[in-house]
């Protein structure tokens, strides 16, 4: 039998009999609208400078791009044309530039993810914080640079008279310069510098993240190293693999100051059209047009990346 000093007992039914509230208790958020408000105003003033400053000036832009080719003329008006778009599939010119971009950026892509998963690896991997650090500040001073100081590093490396070229010939292993600049190769190796390091940190993370007791299983049950990493840490870093391939694409197919510098307009890509048009010539029309075409290829990019990340990685994005 309970003592009648001892509290009685109550059960979360038994309030709403006894008509009691019960008191919240201490540390627990009450949840409801009310609470909700603060978070919308913290995300107003970016959204809204993203909004003046982006989203309006972009879709003015496009918008230009439909109507009929005016030189001079800047503003959008109501006349409605597809006369720029025939111009540009009409002409090999433009469209091979367009075809030139997306190949080149899905070459930078993958060159980035050869070159920057090794590095991402051994940083994901270091036990040593200093060291560890060490990498990361290696890695960061690197995008600290202003674009063309880069660039033109790698024009003092890899021109005629560069340092490349100048020590294969002293060693006497070729007699004329090679080739390393104002072509395709150049750029390349222009967009896989300019985007390495963007690569190497969407991975870093993702590898971090991996359990090691995932691989010590793998190990432990008789695979190899290169079996543990093929059928387990490559798989599972996807996520990593699969976003900073989006991120270098975008980066590659929007960029205009490698292919000028290290291409010298001789790799003719579609930013460098864009620039021509509207810069040069004033035709805001068909510039804007050229752009629009740019940027629906790097939406379907977006859309093909989340349409199918989760059946490539077996949803764990």
């Amino acid at each position: 039998m309970a003592s009648a000093t001892q509290p009685e007992a109550r059960v979360p039914g038994a309030m709403a009999a006894t008509g009691e509230i019960a008191a919240p208790r201490r540390g627990l958020a009450v949840r409801g609208p009310v609470y909700r408000a603060p978070l919308i105003w913290l995300v107003a003033p970016a959204a809204l400078f993203f909004l003046i400053f982006f989203v309006i000036p972009v879709v003015l832009l496009l918008a230009i791009g439909f109507n009929p080719m005016s030189p001079g003329v800047v503003t959008f008006q109501p006349d409605f044309s597809l006369e720029t778009f025939h111009k540009f599939f009409s002409r090999p010119l433009y469209y091979n530039a367009l075809i030139r971009s997306v190949f080149l950026a899905v070459v930078s892509a993958v060159a980035a993810l050869i070159l920057g998963y090794p590095l991402a690896y051994l940083v994901a991997k270091e036990q040593r914080p200093g060291r560890a650090n060490f990498y990361m500040i290696l890695i960061m001073a690197s995008m600290q640079l202003d674009l063309i100081i880069r660039m033109y590093g790698l024009m003092v490396l890899m021109g005629d008279a560069g340092l490349i070229n100048q020590a294969l010939q002293g060693w006497g292993i070729i007699s004329q310069p090679l080739p390393l600049m104002y072509n395709t190769f150049g750029v390349l190796v222009g967009l896989v510098q300019l985007s390495l390091p963007f690569m190497i940190l969407s991975l870093i993370g993702i590898i971090q993240g991996i359990d090691p007791a995932v691989e010590e299983a793998a190990r432990s049950l008789g695979a190899s190293r290169w079996r543990t990493f093929f059928t387990i840490t490559f798989p599972l870093s996807m996520p990593g693999v699969l976003s900073g391939s989006l991120l270098v694409f975008a980066i590659a197919i929007g960029s205009y100051a490698v292919p000028v510098l290290m291409g010298g307009w001789k790799v003719v890509v579609t930013p460098l059209h864009i620039y021509q048009q509207i810069a040069e010539g004033a035709n805001w029309q068909f510039g804007a047009a050229i752009a629009t075409l740019l940027f629906a290829i790097s939406l379907l990019a977006v859309f093909l990346y989340h349409r199918y990340t989760q059946k490539l990685i077996g949803g764990l994005v």
